[in-house]
């Protein structure tokens, strides 16, 4: 190689060019022995090929010419799932976490009823929630007998002390055979009897306060007289 000119100026790379084309100082190129990728440390390359080869005598190649593939996670059977399916399990997951979408109105254990001159509207805005309940009662564990004493107590209690709505707890009965007996009492003792005269309307609860388990019972700020009961008997007997 050619020294370069001295030319006062220090030029380290000005003979770059006259040296990579000699290829005085290219690397040996070095072809990697294919074996090297599989020897273990004792170059035992050639003895575990043959062991592989001697265990792989005689196995024959499996043809694929009858084989079904079938992707792993779709279902050709499976149907799309449908809007109605979509929101009916939307309205599960609200009513298991937030206890919305529930209507005990909608429901067949769903009870009311209405006294003397009472406006349809009354009842559904008691079962809405629209009345504060000032007073209740739970007949849970009682039989009939005691059950009806207790609620005979409370009523007359719950007018003396000016009580509008109250609430009375029977449970739905779901443990009885035929029908819940003691919410079937308490339908009957609110709709007929001594206590009608007082009653206004009566209807089951919402769910947060026990649903079909407990019924609210707005009362009269006075007892309907018989003069007024016999009117609007008479007027609905005409509308029959």
């Amino acid at each position: 190689m050619k020294s370069p000119k001295s030319t006062g100026m220090f030029r380290p790379f000005e003979g770059l060019k006259e040296l990579l084309e000699s290829r005085e100082f290219m690397p040996e190129q070095h072809t990697p022995d294919r074996s090297d990728q599989f020897a273990d440390s004792n170059g035992s390359y050639d003895a575990n090929l043959k062991m592989f080869n001697d265990a792989m005598a005689g196995v024959k190649k499996i043809s694929r010419k009858n084989c079904v593939e079938q992707r792993a996670g779709l279902n050709k059977h499976a149907q799309p799932q449908t809007d109605n399916e979509n929101e009916i399990v939307l309205k599960l997951n609200n009513l298991i976490k937030h206890g919305t979408g529930f209507v005990v109105a909608d429901t067949p254990e769903y009870i009311e009823g209405r006294g003397c001159d009472t406006h349809p509207e009354i009842a559904r805005r008691l079962h809405r929630g629209d009345f504060a309940v000032q007073g209740h009662i739970d007949l849970h564990g009682l039989n009939v007998a005691n059950a009806h004493q207790a609620f005979e107590d409370f009523l007359q209690q719950s007018i003396a002390t000016h009580k509008r709505v109250v609430m009375i707890i029977h449970g739905r009965g779901l443990s009885s055979p035929t029908k819940p007996i003691l919410k079937a009492n308490v339908f009957r003792w609110l709709s007929s009897g001594p206590w009608n005269k007082w009653v206004m309307a009566f209807s089951s609860a919402r769910w947060c306060d026990g649903g079909a388990g407990a019924t609210y019972v707005l009362l009269r700020q006075r007892p309907l007289t018989k003069q007024i009961r016999k009117k609007w008997n008479a007027k609905e007997d005409l509308k029959q």
